[in-house]
C-alpha cells in the first residue's frame, strides 16, 4: 500500500534528525539535530521553524506540563525552558561511562522521563543503559544495563507495556511496564529485523497497538506486531529514517525525522509527514 509523502521543505535539514514530539497545545512538532547540535520547533502547516543551538549533542526531548521541556544532552538530563533559553540539569546517570551519551528517550504515559544511553565510540562495547528518572528524583533509576545503541521507546495503548530496541543487536523487545511504579519486567525479544528489513531505530505506537519503528537502514517504516508479526512496510523516499511521531489532527499524521549519512540525496536529513489511516497514542508529558 502507498502512502503520499510530503517533505517539510521549509524546515532545517539535519545531519541526524531524532526525537519528534508532537506539542498538542502549541501545534507544533519539536524535534532535535544531535550533532547540530540543536533543538527544533516547527509549524507543519508552513514548514517555519524556530531554533535554539545547544552547547553538546543532544539525543532526545520529552514535553513538561509546565511548559518546559527535558533533554537529554550528553552530560545528561536537563531542564530547558524555552522563553528564556535556561538550561538546569536535572540527573546526570553516565559520568562513569565517558564513551556514552544520552540517546532515545521519552515520557511514560504517567509522567516519568525513560532515556537510554549509547557506546559513542568506534568499539560500540555493550556499555550503554535504560534509565528512568522520576518527578522530583535527584537521579536515575537503572531499568536494563548490558546494551549498546538503547533506542525505540514507546508504549502500548493501555501503557502496560513498553517497547524497546538496541539499533546495534539488532533486536525489538516488549517489557511489562507498571505505571504506579515505573518498573519493568518480563523482557521477551519481538523481532530481530536484519539490515535488509531494517535495524530498529526510534518507534511509536498506533491505537490498534502496532509499533512503527523507523527502519534505519533499510529507508523504511516497519510495523511490528506484539506476537512478532511484521504487517505493514511503508518505502519511504531517504535512505535513514530515524524515528516516527504520531502528531497533527487526532494524532493522524505521521512525522518522521532522518539522517542526512554520507553523500545525501535530495530528500536524506528531512523531515517527512504521512498518513497512515490510523491514529497514534499520545506521549506523556513529564509531571514536573
Amino acid at each position: 500500500m502507498s502512502h503520499p509523502v510530503r517533505i517539510l521543505a521549509q524546515a532545517p535539514v539535519a545531519s541526524t534528525g531524532e526525537s519528534p514530539v508532537w506539542d498538542e497545545g502549541l501545534g507544533r512538532l519539536w524535534w532535535v539535530d544531535i550533532p547540530a547540535p540543536a533543538l527544533h520547533r516547527t509549524n507543519p502547516a508552513t514548514g517555519r521553524t524556530e531554533s535554539w543551538p545547544m552547547p553538546e549533542p543532544v539525543g532526545c526531548l520529552g514535553l513538561c506540563r509546565s511548559g518546559a521541556l527535558l533533554l537529554g544532552l550528553r552530560s545528561g538530563i536537563h531542564r530547558f525552558s524555552p522563553e528564556d533559553g535556561t538550561l538546569t540539569l536535572l540527573a546526570a546517570p553516565e559520568t562513569d561511562r565517558p564513551g556514552n551519551r544520552l540517546n532515545d528517550g521519552k515520557v511514560s504515559p504517567e509522567g516519568r522521563f525513560l532515556v537510554g544511553s549509547m557506546n559513542d565510540t568506534e568499539s560500540k562495547r555493550p556499555s550503554a543503559a535504560l534509565w528512568r528518572l522520576d518527578p522530583g528524583a535527584q537521579a536515575c533509576a537503572a531499568l536494563a544495563d548490558g546494551l549498546t545503541i538503547s533506542n525505540g521507546l514507546a508504549w502500548s495503548p493501555d501503557g502496560r507495556q513498553l517497547w524497546h530496541s538496541d539499533t546495534e543487536a539488532p533486536a525489538i523487545w516488549l517489557w511489562d511496564y507498571d505505571p504506579a511504579s515505573g518498573a519493568v519486567s518480563n523482557r521477551r525479544e519481538v523481532a530481530r529485523p536484519d539490515s535488509a528489513t531494517g535495524v530498529p531505530d526510534g518507534g511509536a505506537v498506533d491505537v490498534e497497538g502496532g509499533y512503527w519503528s523507523a527502519g534505519y537502514s533499510a529507508g523504511r517504516l516497519n510495523r511490528w506486531l506484539p506476537d512478532g508479526r511484521l504487517d505493514r512496510v511503508v518505502e519511504l523516499p531517504l535512505r535513514h529514517p530515524t524515528m516516527p511521531c504520531f502528531g497533527g489532527p487526532g494524532l493522524r499524521q505521521l512525522f518522521v525525522t532522518s539522517a542526512a549519512g554520507e553523500a545525501p540525496g535530495p530528500a536524506d536529513g528531512r523531515l517527512l509527514v504521512l498518513d497512515l489511516g490510523v491514529a497514534g497514542v499520545p506521549v506523556g508529558c513529564f509531571a514536573d
